[in-house]
């Protein structure tokens, strides 16, 4: 991560997944727990994330965190960016 980036804040999580962000909205951390896979977004990345998320938060407001998050980590490709924990 960043040098300059200070400490990622909870932003939402269910059982599978578990989404971290820097109050800045600089970069996130989209984890699926599940399978112990983690997604850095930094840069580009993050910014794409950020109006993503945002979009399914407005067109499925009643969605559980896991629901939204696996939307992200499945169908918005986000998978692809991530790395094996540890």
């Amino acid at each position: 991560m960043s040098e300059n980036q200070g400490p990622l804040n909870l932003i939402a999580e269910g059982a599978e997944y578990a989404l971290l962000g820097s109050e800045d909205g600089a970069s996130f951390v989209l984890r699926f727990k599940t399978d112990q896979m983690t997604a850095l977004l930094e840069g580009d990345d993050a910014s794409r994330f950020r109006a993503d998320y945002e979009t399914i938060k407005q067109q499925h407001p009643g969605w559980e965190p896991d629901q939204t998050l696996a939307q992200l980590w499945d169908q918005g490709g986000y998978s692809w960016l991530a790395a094996q924990d540890g």
